[in-house]
């Protein structure tokens, strides 16, 4: 029986796919853009379906984009890989994932750095932000524009309240240098690991808890196996669209100048709807019954204690002024 359901979802995706595939007409260039998100309730999945609704309308002819979410392509592990063999021309990795190409965009992932959604478009839309989105160059990648998702949350199979409180616990981490560092001088186990393969290693307690932001926890289900939800609010989850030099390099200059025009566009547009997104999945969490913890000022100070040794250790690659930069963001 469950061979039967999987080999019929199988196909139903195949379907879908091909049905996508054939809404490009000949002659146009066709953008496959792959992301892990869930294509609704997700800032950056709604983004995505947007973009490529725009672009297929005022670009008819020209370009085609054909969005491919929640990993059905590549994870965030494998697609830059794909953009540099041309397998995919649009991605939008958790920066924490392109350490390898940059550690200055590590910065992002800074614990309690910035203070909310208001302070990262300071910092996205200043001069610093500007330049970090070309620090990919050398490696054939061009930072078309900031996605955000919003502040992280903890939680795990037992209540979150001191940072002592996750000593020893198995922790789903991203393969951000920065996040595994934070979540080991919490006193926990980092554990890297696949947003695809989140849900069940909780279910089935290969790890303890996770940390994400609120519309990545409700849409992932995440919720439905853990004990609780803590909003640490301790990092700023922020993604980069991004593509390879070669094609952007291989569209005509009137093309290309449209394109980007709609990318941002759209990308502010969607920057502007990530913290309402993000609040209607809490509310939505709280409604399922989950325990949702806050912080007390004593209590956060406790974690901003914990976890400020890791920006010494990440400061000479970020940058000190980068770093400087950011920091200044927090003030309007």
């Amino acid at each position: 029986m469950k061979t039967t359901i999987l080999t019929a979802l199988a196909m139903s995706l195949l379907a879908s796919t091909a049905m996508a595939q054939s809404e490009c007409q000949s002659g146009e260039t066709l953008i496959k853009y792959s992301h892990v998100s869930a294509p609704t309730g997700n800032p950056k999945g709604e983004m995505a379906t947007a973009l490529a609704k725009r672009v297929n309308e005022e670009m008819d002819g020209q370009l085609c984009i054909q969005v491919y979410p929640s990993s059905q392509l590549y994870n965030d592990d494998e697609v830059m890989e794909a953009l540099a063999i041309g397998d995919v021309q649009l991605a939008s990795p958790d920066i924490g994932k392109l350490g390898a190409y940059t550690a200055k965009l590590d910065v992002f992932n800074l614990p309690f750095l910035f203070e909310d959604t208001d302070a990262v478009s300071r910092f996205t839309h200043s001069e610093t932000g500007d330049e970090l989105l070309k620090s990919m160059s050398d490696n054939g990648f061009v930072g078309l524009a900031y996605v955000y998702n919003g502040l992280r949350a903890f939680s795990a199979n037992r209540p979150l309240i001191e940072p002592s409180d996750l000593n020893g616990l198995k922790i789903r981490a991203t393969t951000s240098d920065v996040s595994i560092a934070m979540i080991k001088a919490l006193g926990a186990n980092p554990q890297p690991l696949a947003w695809s393969e989140a849900f069940g290693a909780l279910q089935t307690g290969v790890v303890d808890g996770q940390e994400n932001t609120w519309s990545n926890i409700y849409t992932g289900k995440l919720y439905e196996v853990q004990d609780g939800v803590t909003e640490t609010n301790h990092q700023f989850l922020t993604y980069i669209l991004v593509t390879s030099a070669d094609f952007l390099d291989s569209l005509d200059d009137d093309v290309r100048e449209k394109f980007l025009g709609i990318v941002g566009e759209i990308s502010d547009e969607y920057n502007e709807k990530a913290t309402a997104i993000n609040e209607e999945s809490k509310k939505r969490i709280e409604e399922a019954g989950v325990t949702v913890r806050t912080l007390t000022p004593e209590q956060r100070q406790k974690w901003v204690d914990a976890v400020k040794p890791v920006w010494e250790e990440f400061e000479d690659g970020i940058g000190k002024d980068v770093i400087e930069a950011a920091v200044a963001s927090n003030k309007s």
